[in-house]
């Protein structure tokens, strides 16, 4: 299986303090939207469209848990793609969405 949450997003210009005891969630004012075949995270200015990895990496930021046990269930989820990519990814797309307000932690 691919593992690719960042595929359609486009370079954040800051990055955010994000590590591994860190517990990211929905930020204020988002919410989960849409269908349960076509969910979709409104947000203040719009909405966006999440699907394959990046829906569950979002749907692991429930506020309960940490970075850490996130990246940990991805792994086993993903067991075929290197770790040190599925961490990176991790990142790399809530450190995104947090610079688009989307996510906190």
């Amino acid at each position: 299986m691919h593992f690719s949450p960042i595929a359609t997003m486009r370079a954040g210009a800051t990055v955010a303090e994000l590590t591994e005891a860190s517990i990211p969630k929905l930020a204020a004012g988002c919410r989960w939207g849409g269908t349960t075949e076509n969910p979709v995270v409104l947000f203040p200015e719009g909405a966006i469209r999440v699907e394959g990895t990046g829906r569950v990496i979002l749907e692991l930021c429930d506020g309960k848990l940490a970075l850490a046990e996130i990246m940990q269930r991805l792994e086993a989820q993903f067991m075929l793609a290197p770790k040190d990519k599925i961490r990176a990814d991790v990142r790399m797309f809530l450190e995104r969405l947090h610079d688009k307000r989307i996510v906190d932690f």
